[in-house]
């Protein structure tokens, strides 16, 4: 166990500012053999993390799921402490030995280089990246519109994350390592990983399978 969550929210700030100098980031240049997409949600007063793993050739292999009562309140900047335990007792019944984790979330392109997907990361201890459909923080010039044309996301003068046009004629997604892979291999394997679609094929179908389990449990109520 890395830290306790049932924390004050200044204590939480406290706690990233201390992890993000545990984050490890370098080359990945393996194939994975298997990816995970990550996807949390919400129905009233329950948190839901869903997990779909995919094997080289996008074969759905396992899905995982689970549901717990929210115990924390929503804070921009603070969302791994309300929605990080869900996804670990999720993954703790993850049966594929996964090699990369996508979330639907950020990586080190937060305010204090934590987000979702590195501060998951710490926890799981594999690589793990961040996909946002929105910017959290930084600034960037518009990519061109062509497919996989990017530009760089700068925050204080470093480089935090890739802005990258994964469809044409669609606003970008905002890639950022999360731990244990660099800026770089980010963008290789989120490439490797679109299809038709705006976003990777496994935060895409954890999105797909999410949406599906919400309506079956809206409609057992």
């Amino acid at each position: 166990m890395i830290h306790r969550w049932n924390v004050s929210p200044k204590e939480a700030i406290s706690i990233q500012k201390s992890l993000k100098d545990k984050l490890i980031f370098k080359p990945f240049n393996k194939t994975p053999t298997y990816v995970a997409g990550v996807d949390l949600s919400y129905i009233d007063n329950k948190s839901l993390a869903v997990i779909v793993v995919i094997d080289s050739k996008f074969n759905v292999v396992e899905i995982t799921y689970h549901i717990d009562e929210i115990k924390y309140p929503y804070i921009p900047g603070l969302l791994a402490f309300r929605e990080g335990p869900v996804f670990l007792k999720a993954w703790q019944k993850i049966k594929t030995n996964v090699n990369l984790v996508m979330f639907d979330g950020h990586g080190i392109a937060h305010p204090r280089k934590l987000g979702i997907a590195s501060h998951m990361g710490l926890w799981i201890k594999k690589p793990t990246i961040g996909i946002a459909k929105k910017k959290l923080v930084g600034t960037y010039d518009e990519p061109s519109n062509t497919k996989f044309s990017f530009s760089y996301l700068w925050h204080n003068g470093e480089k935090i994350g890739i802005v990258l046009k994964s469809r044409e004629n669609t606003k970008p997604i905002f890639i950022s390592p999360g731990h244990l892979i660099d800026l770089d291999s980010s963008l290789n394997i989120v490439k490797k990983y679109i299809t038709k679609y705006k976003l990777p094929e496994p935060t895409r179908l954890a999105h797909i399978y999410t949406q599906k389990l919400k309506n079956e449990i809206i409609e057992k109520e």
